[in-house]
């Protein structure tokens, strides 16, 4: 039996602690999006049985083709009474052409228009509040131009989230696969940022929500003065007022793989940018999750970094039981990681698997974090303020 010194000990110690608290994340945390399909499944989840009159607001704003292409899946959903509201930001393109005719052949389609002169203020806020004030219904529901749903049943999924006690419900959403070199990293990338802030609403501490597959009531968002707790900041119409407005008894998540929404037409360059706006809102937030988050991170990279030296110490201490004890206690945490994303990745519609990236991207997605925090202040102080 081979002995440990004290080195030893120390490393085999920390990989033990910080591989128990990863195992601790995946299991009460990543995991909460398949006990909520399991939970479906087994006809335990408490659903609305009506199908409520509801708005569909969507911003725009030189989008024609975004809108040509996709609009109609919205415009052709399987339910019962619902209106689409586009509310153009003085577009230069092409966007008044399409939305007027679609709007030949959808009645049911609307479309209003931002004031040129409006300058102090986000226009992306100020657009989604004017297409609130337009609507006709209580409940509202929000995508983006360049958005379309994975089925004609994502209304009626989101609408069974409608109970009475409920005034907001969060979706899911990711990148469409293409075989561009990044595509497969941004899809795990948004898939991983979908179990962190569905994963806490759905264990009761919902912290924030995103604009392409969100939905709430329109008594909710006069009652929290639409966005003016946050009207500084160009963006923040999704997440910040879903973080100020989201409690446990208030918020239920969808996740059928039927109602998820699809990105398309959507490059690096946008998703680095939404990145980087996340960061500065992120600054924002009220609650705790977003430390406990970063804990997950910093507890990640400890372990891999111990991991990574202990081989090399044991190696050259010719310890091979404890070079196999390492290597077996990383392949544990492994093993939960790969089952947990690939099958929730699974049961959420993602054609794509992520056994071999997930090792990449434990190391990579925090250096891209601290990269986005960086940019950013790069930037200048317009770009996210009062734009």
């Amino acid at each position: 039996m081979e002995n440990l010194d004290n080195i030893s000990v120390l490393l085999l110690s920390i990989i033990t602690l910080f591989g128990l608290i990863q195992l601790a994340y995946y299991g009460v945390l990543y995991n909460g999006l398949h006990r909520h399909h399991v939970r479906f499944k087994k006809g335990k989840q408490n659903l609305a049985t009506e199908y409520p009159p509801l708005s569909v607001i969507i911003y725009a704003k030189n989008e024609a083709e975004d809108l040509k292409q996709n609009l109609p899946f919205i415009l052709e959903q399987d339910y019962p009474n619902f209106e689409v509201i586009v509310i153009d930001d003085a577009s230069t393109d092409h966007t008044e052409g399409v939305l007027d005719e679609l709007g030949r052949n959808y009645k049911h389609l609307r479309k209003s228009f931002t004031p040129e002169s409006a300058r102090y203020i986000s226009h992306k806020k100020l657009a989604l509040t004017l297409g609130v004030k337009a609507s006709k219904h209580e409940w509202l529901v929000f995508t983006e131009a360049n958005c379309k749903p994975a089925s004609n049943e994502w209304l009626r999924l989101m609408a069974g989230q409608f109970t009475p006690e409920t005034e907001i419900v969060l979706g899911y959403h990711n990148y469409e696969f293409t075989k561009k070199g990044t595509s497969k990293l941004m899809i795990l990338d948004s898939l991983f940022f979908s179990l962190r802030y569905l994963g806490f609403a759905l264990i009761g501490k919902p912290y924030l929500g995103i604009g392409r597959n969100l939905a709430y009531r329109k008594g909710l968002f006069f009652k929290q003065k639409g966005y003016s707790s946050h009207l500084y900041l160009r963006r923040g119409e999704d997440d910040l007022f879903i973080n100020r407005a989201a409690t446990k008894t208030n918020t239920r998540v969808e996740t059928a793989s039927q109602a998820a929404i699809q990105i398309v037409s959507s490059g690096k360059q946008e998703w680095k940018e939404e990145k980087i706006n996340r960061t500065v809102t992120s600054r924002c937030y009220k609650g705790r999750q977003r430390y406990v988050l970063g804990f997950e991170t910093f507890s990640r990279l400890v372990f891999h970094t111990t991991c990574l030296a202990s081989l090399v110490w044991f190696i050259m201490q010719s310890a091979w039981i404890f070079c196999g004890v390492t290597a077996l206690v990383w392949l544990i945490r492994y093993a939960c990681q790969a089952i947990i994303i690939n099958q929730t990745a699974k049961e959420l519609g993602e054609k794509n698997r992520f056994y071999l990236l997930l090792p990449f991207f434990d190391v990579i997605q925090p250096i891209q974090s601290l990269f986005f925090n960086v940019y950013r202040i790069r930037y200048r102080k317009s770009d996210f303020f009062r734009k």
